[in-house]
Protein backbone atom coordinates (compact mmCIF):
# COMPACT_ATOMS: atom_id res chain seq x y z
CA UNK A 1 0.00 0.00 0.00
CA UNK A 2 1.50 3.38 -0.72
CA UNK A 3 1.61 6.04 2.02
CA UNK A 4 -0.35 8.51 1.82
CA UNK A 5 1.00 11.57 1.23
CA UNK A 6 -0.15 15.09 4.05
CA UNK A 7 -1.44 17.48 2.31
CA UNK A 8 1.48 19.96 4.68
CA UNK A 9 4.21 17.33 4.07
CA UNK A 10 7.37 19.49 3.38
CA UNK A 11 6.27 22.54 5.21
CA UNK A 12 8.46 23.67 8.47
CA UNK A 13 6.62 25.67 10.68
CA UNK A 14 8.53 27.37 13.70
CA UNK A 15 5.52 28.37 16.74
CA UNK A 16 7.28 30.81 18.88
CA UNK A 17 3.59 31.71 20.38
CA UNK A 18 1.94 30.66 23.78
CA UNK A 19 -1.77 30.55 24.56
CA UNK A 20 -3.82 29.75 22.02
CA UNK A 21 -4.50 31.35 18.69
CA UNK A 22 -0.97 31.34 16.50
CA UNK A 23 -0.55 27.63 17.88
CA UNK A 24 -3.45 26.29 17.54
CA UNK A 25 -2.96 27.82 13.75
CA UNK A 26 0.40 25.66 14.08
CA UNK A 27 -1.51 22.26 15.30
CA UNK A 28 -4.00 22.65 12.29
CA UNK A 29 -0.89 22.95 9.86
CA UNK A 30 0.86 20.09 12.00
CA UNK A 31 -2.02 17.69 11.55
CA UNK A 32 -2.20 17.62 7.75
CA UNK A 33 1.55 16.78 7.97
CA UNK A 34 3.27 19.68 8.32
CA UNK A 35 6.65 19.56 10.67
CA UNK A 36 5.97 21.91 13.82
CA UNK A 37 8.52 22.72 16.32
CA UNK A 38 7.49 24.56 19.53
CA UNK A 39 9.98 26.87 20.89
CA UNK A 40 9.47 26.89 24.27
CA UNK A 41 11.43 29.35 27.18
CA UNK A 42 13.80 27.40 28.62
CA UNK A 43 12.25 28.72 32.05
CA UNK A 44 9.24 26.65 32.39
CA UNK A 45 8.25 26.75 28.95
CA UNK A 46 4.79 27.95 27.30
CA UNK A 47 2.75 28.77 30.07
CA UNK A 48 -0.18 26.85 28.23
CA UNK A 49 1.78 23.84 29.82
CA UNK A 50 0.34 24.63 33.31
CA UNK A 51 -3.17 26.17 32.59
CA UNK A 52 -5.96 23.70 32.75
CA UNK A 53 -6.33 20.40 34.53
CA UNK A 54 -2.81 18.91 35.89
CA UNK A 55 -2.00 15.61 34.66
CA UNK A 56 0.49 12.78 36.67
CA UNK A 57 3.26 14.73 34.81
CA UNK A 58 3.78 19.14 36.64
CA UNK A 59 4.48 20.50 32.97
CA UNK A 60 1.84 18.52 30.59
CA UNK A 61 -1.21 19.77 31.99
CA UNK A 62 -4.42 18.26 29.54
CA UNK A 63 -4.81 21.41 27.55
CA UNK A 64 -1.31 21.66 26.89
CA UNK A 65 -1.57 17.47 25.94
CA UNK A 66 -4.31 18.04 23.28
CA UNK A 67 -3.26 21.64 21.63
CA UNK A 68 0.47 21.06 21.08
CA UNK A 69 -0.61 17.33 19.61
CA UNK A 70 1.94 16.77 16.79
CA UNK A 71 4.85 19.40 17.80
CA UNK A 72 8.48 18.90 19.49
CA UNK A 73 9.98 21.19 21.70
CA UNK A 74 12.84 23.20 21.62
CA UNK A 75 14.03 25.82 24.30
CA UNK A 76 15.13 29.13 23.17
CA UNK A 77 15.56 32.48 24.81
CA UNK A 78 14.40 34.79 22.15
CA UNK A 79 15.17 38.07 24.62
CA UNK A 80 18.98 36.97 24.42
CA UNK A 81 20.95 37.80 21.50
CA UNK A 82 22.68 34.42 20.97
CA UNK A 83 19.26 33.20 21.22
CA UNK A 84 18.00 36.00 18.58
CA UNK A 85 20.86 34.36 16.03
CA UNK A 86 20.31 30.83 16.91
CA UNK A 87 16.56 31.88 15.62
CA UNK A 88 17.70 33.22 12.46
CA UNK A 89 19.32 30.15 11.64
CA UNK A 90 16.32 28.09 12.36
CA UNK A 91 14.31 30.84 10.17
CA UNK A 92 16.25 30.48 6.88
CA UNK A 93 15.07 26.61 6.41
CA UNK A 94 11.69 27.28 7.70
CA UNK A 95 8.21 27.86 6.06
CA UNK A 96 6.46 29.73 8.42
CA UNK A 97 6.57 31.28 11.62
CA UNK A 98 3.71 31.86 13.88
CA UNK A 99 3.42 34.28 16.82
CA UNK A 100 1.50 36.23 18.99
CA UNK A 101 2.93 38.64 21.00
CA UNK A 102 2.14 42.60 20.64
CA UNK A 103 3.02 44.27 18.18
CA UNK A 104 6.85 45.51 18.02
CA UNK A 105 7.78 43.03 20.57
CA UNK A 106 9.88 40.66 17.86
CA UNK A 107 11.33 44.03 16.51
CA UNK A 108 12.58 44.60 20.02
CA UNK A 109 14.37 41.81 19.78
CA UNK A 110 16.14 42.28 16.75
CA UNK A 111 14.28 39.27 14.99
CA UNK A 112 11.40 41.19 13.25
CA UNK A 113 9.49 40.93 9.58
CA UNK A 114 12.08 43.00 7.69
CA UNK A 115 15.28 41.22 9.42
CA UNK A 116 13.34 38.06 9.01
CA UNK A 117 12.25 38.22 5.24
CA UNK A 118 15.56 39.27 4.78
CA UNK A 119 17.28 36.15 5.97
CA UNK A 120 14.12 33.83 3.92
CA UNK A 121 12.58 36.03 1.12
CA UNK A 122 9.77 32.91 1.28
CA UNK A 123 8.75 33.19 4.87
CA UNK A 124 5.17 33.22 5.99
CA UNK A 125 5.13 34.91 9.52
CA UNK A 126 1.31 34.56 11.12
CA UNK A 127 1.06 37.30 13.48
CA UNK A 128 -1.53 37.36 15.89
CA UNK A 129 -2.84 39.89 18.33
CA UNK A 130 -5.48 41.83 20.42
CA UNK A 131 -5.93 44.24 18.16
CA UNK A 132 -3.72 43.25 15.00
CA UNK A 133 -0.36 45.06 13.67
CA UNK A 134 -1.66 48.80 13.07
CA UNK A 135 -4.59 51.25 14.69
CA UNK A 136 -4.55 53.39 17.75
CA UNK A 137 -5.32 50.02 20.19
CA UNK A 138 -2.28 47.82 18.79
CA UNK A 139 -0.28 48.50 21.90
CA UNK A 140 -3.01 46.92 23.91
CA UNK A 141 -3.16 43.59 25.68
CA UNK A 142 -5.73 41.43 24.46
CA UNK A 143 -7.04 38.28 25.68
CA UNK A 144 -10.01 36.24 23.82
CA UNK A 145 -12.31 37.47 26.42
CA UNK A 146 -11.64 40.74 24.97
CA UNK A 147 -12.03 40.68 21.69
CA UNK A 148 -15.24 38.96 22.39
CA UNK A 149 -16.21 41.98 23.60
CA UNK A 150 -14.63 44.54 21.50
CA UNK A 151 -16.13 42.31 18.24
CA UNK A 152 -19.33 42.90 19.29
CA UNK A 153 -19.82 39.16 19.75
CA UNK A 154 -20.28 39.75 23.97
CA UNK A 155 -22.73 42.56 23.44
CA UNK A 156 -25.57 39.67 21.92
CA UNK A 157 -24.57 37.17 24.56
CA UNK A 158 -27.19 36.83 27.34
CA UNK A 159 -30.79 37.68 28.28
CA UNK A 160 -32.40 41.27 27.17
CA UNK A 161 -31.40 44.13 29.81
CA UNK A 162 -29.41 41.84 31.64
CA UNK A 163 -25.33 41.82 32.44
CA UNK A 164 -24.15 40.31 29.01
CA UNK A 165 -22.80 36.57 29.41
CA UNK A 166 -20.14 34.70 28.19
CA UNK A 167 -20.18 33.35 24.81
CA UNK A 168 -19.66 29.77 25.60
CA UNK A 169 -15.70 28.96 25.94
CA UNK A 170 -14.00 31.72 26.63
CA UNK A 171 -11.30 30.89 24.53
CA UNK A 172 -13.52 30.57 21.55
CA UNK A 173 -12.31 33.65 19.72
CA UNK A 174 -8.50 32.00 20.14
CA UNK A 175 -9.91 29.10 18.22
CA UNK A 176 -11.69 31.49 15.59
CA UNK A 177 -8.47 33.47 15.45
CA UNK A 178 -6.36 30.31 14.69
CA UNK A 179 -8.68 28.89 11.90
CA UNK A 180 -8.38 31.83 10.17
CA UNK A 181 -4.72 31.88 10.50
CA UNK A 182 -4.28 28.65 9.02
CA UNK A 183 -6.34 29.98 6.02
CA UNK A 184 -4.65 32.77 5.91
CA UNK A 185 -1.28 30.65 5.69
CA UNK A 186 -2.63 28.40 3.12
CA UNK A 187 -2.88 31.52 1.00
CA UNK A 188 0.07 32.88 2.04
CA UNK A 189 1.86 29.61 0.81
CA UNK A 190 -0.26 29.06 -2.47
CA UNK A 191 0.26 32.43 -3.67
CA UNK A 192 4.74 31.76 -2.78
CA UNK A 193 4.13 28.81 -5.05
CA UNK A 194 3.00 31.50 -7.68
CA UNK A 195 5.66 34.10 -7.11
CA UNK A 196 8.32 32.77 -4.77
CA UNK A 197 7.52 35.42 -1.87
CA UNK A 198 6.42 35.27 1.25
CA UNK A 199 4.02 38.11 3.64
CA UNK A 200 2.86 38.48 6.58
CA UNK A 201 -1.05 37.42 7.67
CA UNK A 202 -1.94 39.28 10.19
CA UNK A 203 -5.00 38.63 12.59
CA UNK A 204 -6.55 39.94 15.53
CA UNK A 205 -8.49 38.11 18.13
CA UNK A 206 -11.63 40.87 18.08
CA UNK A 207 -11.35 40.83 14.25
CA UNK A 208 -12.48 36.98 14.39
CA UNK A 209 -15.27 36.83 16.04
CA UNK A 210 -16.89 40.42 14.34
CA UNK A 211 -16.57 38.87 10.81
CA UNK A 212 -18.86 36.26 11.93
CA UNK A 213 -22.25 38.49 13.06
CA UNK A 214 -24.31 38.16 9.98
CA UNK A 215 -26.26 41.45 8.48
CA UNK A 216 -25.65 43.27 11.95
CA UNK A 217 -22.84 45.76 10.30
CA UNK A 218 -24.60 46.33 6.97
CA UNK A 219 -28.36 46.34 8.59
CA UNK A 220 -26.72 49.23 11.28
CA UNK A 221 -25.17 51.08 8.61
CA UNK A 222 -28.32 50.87 6.07
CA UNK A 223 -31.07 51.88 9.11
CA UNK A 224 -29.43 52.14 12.45
CA UNK A 225 -30.54 49.37 13.92
CA UNK A 226 -28.36 48.10 17.10
CA UNK A 227 -29.08 44.77 17.67
CA UNK A 228 -29.85 43.54 21.43
CA UNK A 229 -29.28 40.27 22.91
CA UNK A 230 -32.21 37.64 21.93
CA UNK A 231 -31.83 35.43 25.05
CA UNK A 232 -32.76 31.77 23.64
CA UNK A 233 -34.12 33.03 20.92
CA UNK A 234 -34.01 34.62 17.67
CA UNK A 235 -36.17 38.01 16.75
CA UNK A 236 -36.41 36.74 12.75
CA UNK A 237 -37.79 33.18 13.23
CA UNK A 238 -40.17 31.08 15.93
CA UNK A 239 -39.98 28.86 17.50
CA UNK A 240 -36.43 28.80 17.08
CA UNK A 241 -34.47 28.73 20.05
CA UNK A 242 -33.73 26.33 23.44
CA UNK A 243 -36.34 24.64 25.42
CA UNK A 244 -37.14 22.38 28.60
CA UNK A 245 -37.90 18.49 28.38
CA UNK A 246 -39.51 16.74 31.31
CA UNK A 247 -36.21 15.34 32.40
CA UNK A 248 -34.63 18.59 33.54
CA UNK A 249 -32.51 18.24 30.18
CA UNK A 250 -33.10 20.75 26.73
CA UNK A 251 -32.95 20.90 23.45
CA UNK A 252 -33.01 23.37 20.57
CA UNK A 253 -35.30 23.32 17.95
CA UNK A 254 -34.76 25.65 15.27
CA UNK A 255 -37.60 26.69 12.77
CA UNK A 256 -36.63 29.24 10.19
CA UNK A 257 -39.26 28.46 7.48
CA UNK A 258 -43.40 28.07 7.50
CA UNK A 259 -42.74 24.53 6.14
CA UNK A 260 -40.51 23.32 9.19
CA UNK A 261 -42.91 24.72 11.39
CA UNK A 262 -46.19 22.84 9.75
CA UNK A 263 -43.55 19.80 10.31
CA UNK A 264 -43.42 20.71 14.24
CA UNK A 265 -47.29 21.05 14.49
CA UNK A 266 -47.36 17.85 12.94
CA UNK A 267 -45.37 16.39 15.36
CA UNK A 268 -47.00 17.57 18.05
CA UNK A 269 -50.13 17.02 16.66
CA UNK A 270 -51.15 19.68 16.74
CA UNK A 271 -52.86 21.11 13.55
CA UNK A 272 -55.18 24.20 15.21
CA UNK A 273 -51.43 26.12 15.91
CA UNK A 274 -50.64 25.55 12.64
CA UNK A 275 -54.02 27.14 11.39
CA UNK A 276 -53.43 29.98 14.12
CA UNK A 277 -49.80 30.97 12.75
CA UNK A 278 -48.93 28.94 9.83
CA UNK A 279 -47.09 32.26 8.45
CA UNK A 280 -44.03 33.32 10.04
CA UNK A 281 -45.42 36.89 10.11
CA UNK A 282 -48.04 35.61 12.70
CA UNK A 283 -45.85 33.62 14.66
CA UNK A 284 -43.51 36.69 14.96
CA UNK A 285 -46.64 38.90 16.64
CA UNK A 286 -47.59 36.18 18.70
CA UNK A 287 -44.07 35.21 19.66
CA UNK A 288 -44.64 34.69 23.45
CA UNK A 289 -47.85 32.27 22.80
CA UNK A 290 -45.83 30.05 20.54
CA UNK A 291 -43.08 29.59 22.38
CA UNK A 292 -45.01 28.86 25.48
CA UNK A 293 -47.00 26.54 23.22
CA UNK A 294 -43.97 24.30 22.26
CA UNK A 295 -42.44 24.50 25.67
CA UNK A 296 -45.23 22.69 27.13
CA UNK A 297 -45.34 20.21 24.89
CA UNK A 298 -41.42 19.72 25.25
CA UNK A 299 -41.89 19.54 28.99
CA UNK A 300 -43.95 16.89 28.77
CA UNK A 301 -41.69 14.43 27.77
CA UNK A 302 -38.53 13.46 28.23
CA UNK A 303 -35.79 14.75 26.12
CA UNK A 304 -35.26 11.51 23.70
CA UNK A 305 -38.42 11.59 23.20
CA UNK A 306 -38.67 14.58 21.79
CA UNK A 307 -35.97 14.57 20.13
CA UNK A 308 -37.40 11.51 18.48
CA UNK A 309 -40.56 12.46 17.17
CA UNK A 310 -38.70 15.94 15.67
CA UNK A 311 -36.56 13.31 13.78
CA UNK A 312 -39.68 11.53 12.61
CA UNK A 313 -40.93 14.53 11.47
CA UNK A 314 -38.15 15.92 10.13
CA UNK A 315 -38.19 19.13 12.61
CA UNK A 316 -34.78 20.53 12.98
CA UNK A 317 -34.19 19.48 16.46
CA UNK A 318 -30.76 18.51 18.76
CA UNK A 319 -30.28 17.88 22.29
CA UNK A 320 -28.17 20.66 24.22
CA UNK A 321 -25.15 18.22 25.33
CA UNK A 322 -23.32 18.66 28.07
CA UNK A 323 -19.66 16.57 27.61
CA UNK A 324 -20.99 14.30 29.29
CA UNK A 325 -23.55 13.39 26.88
CA UNK A 326 -21.40 13.93 24.17
CA UNK A 327 -19.29 10.57 25.35
CA UNK A 328 -22.54 8.76 24.59
CA UNK A 329 -23.71 10.48 21.98
CA UNK A 330 -23.77 7.52 19.52
CA UNK A 331 -23.12 10.06 16.25
CA UNK A 332 -19.93 11.15 17.94
CA UNK A 333 -18.63 7.65 18.55
CA UNK A 334 -19.56 6.79 14.71
CA UNK A 335 -17.48 9.42 13.68
CA UNK A 336 -14.62 9.05 15.75
CA UNK A 337 -15.16 12.28 16.76
CA UNK A 338 -13.23 11.29 20.01
CA UNK A 339 -9.40 10.00 19.77
CA UNK A 340 -7.59 7.85 22.93
CA UNK A 341 -4.30 7.84 23.11
CA UNK A 342 -1.48 6.63 25.66
CA UNK A 343 0.34 8.84 26.97
CA UNK A 344 3.45 7.30 28.70
CA UNK A 345 3.89 8.07 32.29
CA UNK A 346 -0.18 9.80 32.35
CA UNK A 347 -2.00 6.97 30.95
CA UNK A 348 -5.30 7.10 28.79
CA UNK A 349 -5.80 10.70 27.47
CA UNK A 350 -9.44 11.76 25.35
CA UNK A 351 -9.10 15.06 22.64
CA UNK A 352 -11.07 16.33 19.77
CA UNK A 353 -10.26 14.80 16.31
CA UNK A 354 -9.13 16.52 13.74
CA UNK A 355 -11.04 18.40 11.31
CA UNK A 356 -11.91 18.58 8.88
CA UNK A 357 -12.13 15.32 7.66
CA UNK A 358 -10.48 14.76 3.91
CA UNK A 359 -11.26 11.43 2.42
CA UNK A 360 -7.85 10.68 0.75
CA UNK A 361 -5.39 12.93 2.53
CA UNK A 362 -7.04 12.64 6.61
CA UNK A 363 -4.88 14.35 9.01
CA UNK A 364 -3.63 12.41 12.42
CA UNK A 365 -2.70 12.48 15.70
CA UNK A 366 0.29 11.63 15.78
CA UNK A 367 1.35 11.51 19.25
CA UNK A 368 0.15 14.47 22.15
CA UNK A 369 1.97 17.66 23.83
CA UNK A 370 5.42 17.25 23.82
CA UNK A 371 8.09 17.50 27.10
CA UNK A 372 9.92 20.11 27.08
CA UNK A 373 13.01 20.27 25.15
CA UNK A 374 12.21 16.83 23.60
CA UNK A 375 14.15 17.56 20.35
CA UNK A 376 16.91 20.03 21.39
CA UNK A 377 19.45 17.34 20.48
CA UNK A 378 18.20 16.77 17.24
CA UNK A 379 17.38 20.45 16.10
CA UNK A 380 20.54 21.99 18.05
CA UNK A 381 22.89 18.87 17.32
CA UNK A 382 21.56 17.76 13.93
CA UNK A 383 19.62 20.44 12.20
CA UNK A 384 22.22 23.30 13.10
CA UNK A 385 25.51 21.06 14.01
CA UNK A 386 26.38 22.40 17.76
CA UNK A 387 28.60 20.32 19.71
CA UNK A 388 27.73 19.04 23.07
CA UNK A 389 30.14 21.73 24.32
CA UNK A 390 28.57 24.78 22.77
CA UNK A 391 24.79 23.39 23.55
CA UNK A 392 25.73 23.18 27.52
CA UNK A 393 27.55 26.70 26.98
CA UNK A 394 24.24 28.07 25.95
CA UNK A 395 22.21 25.91 28.25
CA UNK A 396 24.45 27.35 31.45
CA UNK A 397 23.87 31.00 30.10
CA UNK A 398 19.89 30.31 29.71
CA UNK A 399 19.79 30.56 26.08
CA UNK A 400 19.15 27.39 25.79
Amino acid sequence: MNQIVKPMQGIRVLDIATFIAAPHAATILGEFGAEVLKIEHPNGGDPWRQFGTATEQADRSLAWLTEARNKRSITLNLRAPEGAELFKRLVKDADVVCENFRPGTLEKWGIGWEVLREINPKLILFRVSGYGQDGPYKDRPGFARIGHAVGGLTYLSGLPGEMPVTPGSTSLGDYMTGMYGAIGILMALRHRDATGSGQVVDMALYASVFRVLDEMVPRYARTGHVREPEGTGTLNACPHGHFPCGDGRFLAIACTTDKMFERLCSAMMRSDLWDAYGEQSKRLKARDKVIAEVAAWTSSMKRNEVIDRCVANDVPAGAINSVADIFTDPHFEAREDLVSLDVPGIGEVVVPSVYPRLSETPGTINFLGPELGDANDEVYGGWLGLSNDDRNSLADKGVI
